[in-house]
C-alpha cells in the first residue's frame, strides 16, 4: 500500500476532495516524523507503537571480504503492533477455518 492508496481509500470513505485528503494524510505523516525526530514514542491505540531505539556500536564482519569491521552506533525505528492488531491479523475466518489474509 502506498500513500496514494491511503489517500484514495480515505477519499472513498469520507467524501472530502482528494486534495483535502492528501493534505490531511501528509500532515499526519509530518506530525509523526516530527515526534519521532524528537525521540517521542508514538502510540496509536488499536494499532501499535512506534519507538526510536539507540543501538550501540558493535563488531561485525564484511560478508564480501570476511574482514572485521565496527558497525557505528545508530538510531532505529521499531514498531510493535497492539494486541488488537495482532488479534485481527491472527483471527480465523469462522466459515472457512483459515486465517484471514490481506492479499
Amino acid at each position: 500500500m502506498t500513500k496514494v492508496d491511503i489517500v484514495e481509500a480515505i477519499y472513498e470513505k469520507v467524501g472530502f476532495s482528494k486534495k483535502e485528503v492528501a493534505k490531511i494524510v501528509e500532515s499526519i505523516f509530518d506530525i509523526i516524523k516530527e515526534h519521532l525526530q524528537r525521540h517521542d514514542k508514538i502510540k496509536i491505540s488499536g494499532f501499535g507503537n512506534f519507538v526510536i531505539r539507540n543501538k550501540r556500536s558493535r563488531r561485525g564482519r564484511n560478508p564480501q571480504t570476511g574482514d572485521d569491521i565496527e558497525i557505528t552506533p545508530r538510531r532505529i525505528l521499531t514498531f510493535k503492533p497492539s494486541q488488537v492488531m495482532k488479534g485481527g491479523l491472527n483471527r480465523k475466518d469462522t466459515q472457512t477455518g483459515e486465517h484471514s489474509s490481506t492479499e
